[in-house]
């Protein structure tokens, strides 16, 4: 068995009722369930949320919402992990034990073809994790940073005279899926193995305030409308 988990919690405060407001005409988490979706690779897409509107929502796009998460889960200092743990919990008592799941965030950017390319990777690597990620748009270690007196310093100064062509290329997280693997990993693995699965950057926006959604906007009606 393989389920994706959406969490969306209901108290959202940089952009409230984040994952249920219109983007685009449509519920941010719309998007996100329509590509689980169209993947075909899940037998249940189960949305974790507190909010009896969110879980209307989900309901109406395919999602399935069985329990309502518990408050102690639901705060503004709770991780995610105990959130995708409590669901896990609840799936292996009610529906038996999953094999893998993916993790997701309600992300317009998320694809079928993506979500597929990540379990490709998950399973011919026999890996533990696979995320999306994408570069940073600029080399990090010439980034600044601000100083006592309120000016800007170099927040690496070792790397100042070096050009941003001969710098490591980092990578960051794209929020938008985690390929998690349950049962098939080798028995002598002691560590485990993440692998990043790449994402170009006009398909990576962090959503979390008034201008990265206009951002996101704009991203998914230039680049994304035909591919959906």
């Amino acid at each position: 068995m393989q389920v994706a988990i959406i969490p969306a919690r209901g108290g959202s405060k940089r952009i409230p009722k984040k994952s249920i407001r219109p983007f685009l005409g449509k519920p941010l988490i719309a998007y996100t369930i329509e590509a689980a979706r169209k993947s075909g690779f899940f037998d249940h897409i189960l949305v974790s949320t507190d909010s009896e509107e969110f879980a209307e929502v989900a309901r109406e796009y395919g999602a399935e919402v069985p329990f309502m998460r518990p408050a102690e889960l639901a705060d503004d200092f709770t991780p995610t992990q105990p959130v995708i743990d409590h669901a896990v919990d609840w799936i292996k008592e009610n529906w038996g034990e999953p094999e893998r799941y993916c993790q997701f965030f309600a992300n317009p950017f998320v694809t079928a073809e993506s979500i597929h390319g990540g379990y490709k990777m998950l399973r011919e690597h026999r890996a533990n994790c696979v995320l999306g990620v994408a570069e940073f748009p600029y080399p990090i270690l010439r980034s600044f940073k601000k100083n006592d007196q309120g000016g800007v310093e170099y927040a690496f100064p070792e790397y100042a005279p070096c050009r941003s062509q001969d710098l490591p290329v980092f990578f960051h997280d794209a929020a938008q899926f985690y390929w998690i693997e349950l049962t098939d990993l080798p028995a002598d693995r002691t560590e485990g193995l993440s692998l990043p699965y790449f994402l170009p950057r006009y398909m990576v926006v962090d959503i979390d305030t008034e201008e990265d959604w206009h951002i996101a906007e704009r991203l998914y009606q230039a680049f994304m409308c035909d591919e959906k």
